[in-house]
């Protein structure tokens, strides 16, 4: 079978790279051959081994030796759009668009199922590593409860950096980009949004219905300090940015924030650029996914294996999905009760007497440290916590110098 590529980036060219050098295991896994028909992509590339470039969509639509496409353009203009002629052409696409398939995966997965043909995105969330087609195959016997992830390479190195070598936020950052691990305009990572679309489509398909990332709270690490670092780990702790989703009686939670885990927590020690997602299911237990969640070949080795189970199964549609979501489905994440670490300007005594109000009390030795200390919170709600803080707060009247969820193993 002929593919289409759409997008000859860092992932399109992994695809194409892996399929020629991996033919004949790709072929005895697959079933036929799989070959290269044609690539969108508006720039010129004259050392490519590929000579099938084009600069028009129509080439791939109407071509009807191409049965599969992989999207791999990134955004949702003109992604979605192209997406959606193609499955309603007849064409499976699979794709690594994380940003498309939140906003647009309800409709396009009908569109898919209404065609006989599939849309799959295994590379949309774990890059490299296998989330999806586990969720939706191996453990489709068990009710899922919660899942919590590290979903971004990037801020994860970032907070890697502060931990194990003692940077500051601002040049773990920059050492980020002198890396090639994070872009020159890095908000969609460090602000936490690409987590959060990722959160998204963990949600909707491990609990069967959509949620918008749009409304899931989300919170970055541009916040955390070298400070927080030092104190968390003076109780035994990490920072990491976790995507978090679990299923209640009456819809599901979901949120995008830094936590604090203790250092036995399993996604504490999963370091640098690498992912871990973390599945807990009744009767299942915890079940642990690591791996690179990005780079060339990892995210492009999902892609082709989407591709392989597309061609495996091209007379058939692969069922897999969530259904449209309803108002109030995404419940109010403020209203789970948390512990909460709060970094505070000190006055006289004040250790002692949230001491005694039952708090645990932080201190750290050294100059840097004589006027502040942290607390941890006893058990309250988002809201009981923002009352806290508050002007009118028992905390309200000191400078909160930081503030960061805990979360329990």
């Amino acid at each position: 079978m002929k593919i289409g590529i759409m997008g000859f980036g860092v992932v399109g060219g992994g695809v194409g790279e892996l399929i020629a050098t991996n033919a004949e295991s790709i072929k005895r896994r697959s079933g036929e051959e799989i070959t290269v028909g044609k690539i969108l992509d508006l720039r010129d590339f004259p050392d490519s081994q590929y000579k099938c470039f084009t600069k028009d969509f129509q080439d791939i639509l109407n071509d009807p030796e191409i049965g599969v496409v992989a999207e791999v353009m990134g955004g949702t203009k003109p992604a979605y759009e192209f997406t959606k002629q193609l499955l309603e052409a007849g064409k499976s696409v699979v794709t690594s668009n994380k940003e498309l398939v939140a906003k647009h995966g309800t409709e396009l997965l009908k569109i898919a199922k209404d065609n006989n043909v599939n849309y799959l995105f295994e590379a949309s969330v774990g890059g490299g590593i296998p989330i999806i087609r586990p969720l939706y195959t191996s453990l489709a016997a068990n009710e899922l409860t919660d899942i919590y992830g590290i979903l971004n390479g990037t801020t994860n190195y970032i907070l890697t950096q502060m931990i194990k070598e003692g940077e500051t936020f601002e040049n773990a950052l920059k050492g980020a980009q002198e890396n090639g691990y994070a872009e020159k305009d890095p908000t969609a990572d460090i602000e936490g949004h690409d987590t959060c679309r990722k959160t998204a489509i963990l949600a909707s398909l491990a609990f069967g219905k959509f949620v918008d990332s749009d409304e899931i709270p989300c919170e970055g690490i541009t916040k955390v300090t070298l400070e927080d670092v030092e104190y968390a780990a003076k109780f035994g702790a990490v920072i990491k940015l976790l995507g978090i989703t679990s299923r209640a009686e009456n819809g599901v939670y979901a949120m995008v924030c830094p936590a604090i885990l203790d250092s036995s927590h399993p996604l504490a020690g999963i370091d640098d650029v690498f992912n871990g997602i973390m599945v807990r299911g009744e009767g299942l237990g915890d079940v642990m996914f690591y791996g690179r969640g990005a780079g060339a070949l990892p995210t492009a080795s999902a892609v082709l294996s989407d591709i392989i189970d597309t061609v495996k199964h091209k007379d058939k549609h692969i069922r897999l999905g969530w259904s449209e979501g309803q108002e109030g489905y995404l419940l109010d994440a403020k209203t789970l009760p948390s512990r909460f670490y709060v970094r505070l300007s000190k006055t006289e005594a004040a250790p002692e007497t949230f001491a005694k109000k039952g708090y645990d009390v932080i201190t750290l030795d050294g100059e840097k440290y004589k006027d502040e200390f942290a607390v941890v919170t006893p058990e309250m709600t988002g809201y009981e916590f923002d009352k806290l803080v508050s002007v009118d707060g028992e905390l309200g009247g000191y400078n909160v110098l930081g503030k960061i969820r805990l979360v329990a193993e």
